[in-house]
């Protein structure tokens, strides 16, 4: 059974590339991070559509307009201890920023799982951080 989508269901090209990030970002593994432009790059590759700004939008809606999308078991302990269904602070910009919005949660939520940031602590360090799905998922 794929993480990506639910198998039982016709999904709409929106909720297809949803799904596919959704399936990707489930993937990083804690300790690692990727950008929205390698994700977007990884579902191209699949699906020969969306950019940076189409996987934001994903993420954005993940909680709500893609829940259905993640399976019901999915859990991952994330920021002050709460469970969520996708590890959303794994996903930064070009610069290792997280999201602006949830900056605090993001960075705790990083620097909980041992994540490398930089020196002033307000971004990941993608040299040392950034993964890849044909890497093993364990962080190191």
């Amino acid at each position: 059974m794929s993480d990506e989508e639910p198998s039982d269901t016709q999904l709409t090209p929106a909720e297809e590339y949803a799904a596919a990030v959704l399936g990707l970002v489930r993937r990083i593994p804690p300790a690692r991070a990727m950008t929205y432009g390698l994700i977007a790059e990884i579902v191209a590759d699949d699906l020969g559509r969306g950019g940076p700004r189409q996987v934001g939008n994903v993420m954005a809606a993940s909680g709500d307009r893609y829940q259905h999308l993640v399976p019901e078991d999915a859990v991952v302990v994330g920021p002050a201890q709460d469970n969520f269904a996708v590890p959303w602070w794994r996903v930064v910009n070009a610069a290792g920023s997280p999201p602006a919005r949830h900056l605090t949660a993001a960075l705790d939520a990083l620097r909980a799982e041992g994540c490398p940031l930089t020196r002033d602590g307000r971004r990941v360090d993608l040299k040392h951080a950034i993964w890849f799905p044909d890497e093993p998922d364990a962080a190191g």
